[in-house]
């Protein structure tokens, strides 16, 4: 997988008019892949922005839509979740990525021009995965040293089994859906400590905690390259739990989640068309091939 930017990933590709017919039959098959049925009727653009964890998965989806679809113009950018349901509310994306839930205050304002919004579709899973340098000696900690590590109440490796150094913690910005699960599930909704420094994107992340020996920074799985993950314990007796399919498919991983698509309303068209590629045995094959695990 080619290095994920948090800036805007931009896929030239011609789209089909949304209000064109939909045949949820899928036609024919691909090594027993169902095909999604093509979409017809006038052109347009479709528009998907949002999440960084999800913006190369959405790429993905979309170049692959495009080989089957050659007359289909598909728009995707990230920017963090925040984002992309902001787009989503004043009308500027069709489909919002985002990997936590839609917040009550975004629900609202979205019902003042779409009453029957937001569609809720979960197209990925995830875990929260935190990284450290290759050469650092602990393998994994407990979501209660996680928690103090970046609320500041750990400053040092030594304190959970490593070096005699300091800790030097990286995080997401605060319009990341990322960030705010870390904040809402193993912070318990309480702000990160003014040590832990903040960068733009899950890339950035991973990048610094490579060169940084001291490092540990969280995003993503799909995103570990040149970094080593740690595996997470529920508490001191538990035994130590990697993120993999298994584990995040059935819960067992501490910080596994959903990954979102959200629309205004009932998808139609082209917009249809593509929601059922995702969600297809091919579009589900393309999750794992990006790194993260299908939905059930």
């Amino acid at each position: 997988m080619s290095t994920p930017r948090s800036s805007l990933l931009t896929l030239s590709l011609l789209t089909l008019l949304s209000g064109c017919r939909w045949n949820s039959e899928p036609k024919g098959t691909d090594a027993g892949t169902p095909k999604a049925a093509a979409p017809t009727g006038p052109q347009r653009q479709l528009t998907v922005k949002g999440s960084d964890t999800l913006v190369v998965l959405g790429q993905r989806w979309a170049e692959r839509f495009i080989q089957r679809h050659p007359h289909v113009r598909i728009q995707v950018t990230g920017g963090g979740s925040g984002t992309g349901l902001a787009a989503l509310i004043n009308g500027t994306t069709d489909i919002a990525m985002s990997s936590r839930r839609i917040q009550d205050t975004e629900r609202e304002q979205l019902r003042r021009h779409h009453p029957q919004g937001p569609v809720e579709l979960p197209v990925a899973r995830d875990g929260i995965t935190f990284y450290v340098h290759e050469s650092n000696p602990v393998h994994s900690l407990t979501v209660a040293q996680l928690r103090a590590i970046y609320q500041g109440d750990i400053t040092g490796w030594k304190d959970v089994g490593g070096d005699d150094a300091p800790i030097v913690a990286y995080s997401r910005e605060n319009s990341s859906g990322t960030y705010l699960f870390v904040r809402d599930e193993l912070l318990g909704g309480e702000d990160f400590s003014e040590r832990v420094l903040t960068l733009p994107g899950t890339a950035a992340v991973v990048h610094a905690v490579a060169l940084e020996r001291q490092g540990i920074g969280y995003g993503g799985a799909a995103y570990a390259k040149g970094v080593r993950v740690l595996e997470v314990k529920r508490d001191a007796q538990s035994a130590p739990i990697p993120p993999t399919e298994e584990t995040i498919r059935d819960g067992t991983y501490p910080l596994s989640r959903d990954l979102f698509f959200y629309l205004p309303q009932e998808a139609t068209g082209t917009t249809r068309a593509f929601l059922d590629y995702v969600l297809s045995s091919e579009g589900q094959k393309i999750v794992t091939e990006t790194g993260y695990f299908p939905v059930k």
